[in-house]
Order: structure tokens, then C-alpha cells, then sequence
């Protein structure tokens, strides 16, 4: 349980650090993923996802 709250704690320093120190970037980002199709957003969720599960396995192994 320590380790899951340790990152989502992780993601949320990551993700406030990006709205902290470039805004404009996240403005573009969120333009960008609005103009992607949906089925290309939910592929690339997908595949985040698997990349995630792999690296918490490869570190847990």
C-alpha cells in the first residue's frame, strides 16, 4: 500500500511541476490530445498503461 500511495504521490509532483513551470506547454498538449481522434488517444492509453505494468513488474521482479 506505501509503495502505490508513493506513486501516486510521484504523479502528482510530476504533473505540478509541469503546470508549475510550463503552462503553455500543458495548454498545447491538452490542444493537441482535443485534435487527436479518440480511437488514437485510447491506443495510446492503452499502450501507457502496458509500459507502466512493465516497469512496475521488471521493478517488483
Amino acid at each position: 500500500m506505501t509503495t502505490l500511495l508513493l506513486g501516486i504521490g510521484m504523479v502528482f509532483v510530476i504533473e505540478g511541476l509541469v503546470l508549475a513551470l510550463a503552462p503553455s506547454f500543458y495548454d498545447q498538449v491538452i490542444e493537441m490530445l482535443a485534435k487527436t481522434p479518440m480511437e488514437q488517444r485510447r491506443v495510446a492509453g492503452l499502450v501507457a498503461a502496458a509500459i507502466g505494468v512493465l516497469i512496475v513488474w521488471l521493478v517488483t521482479a
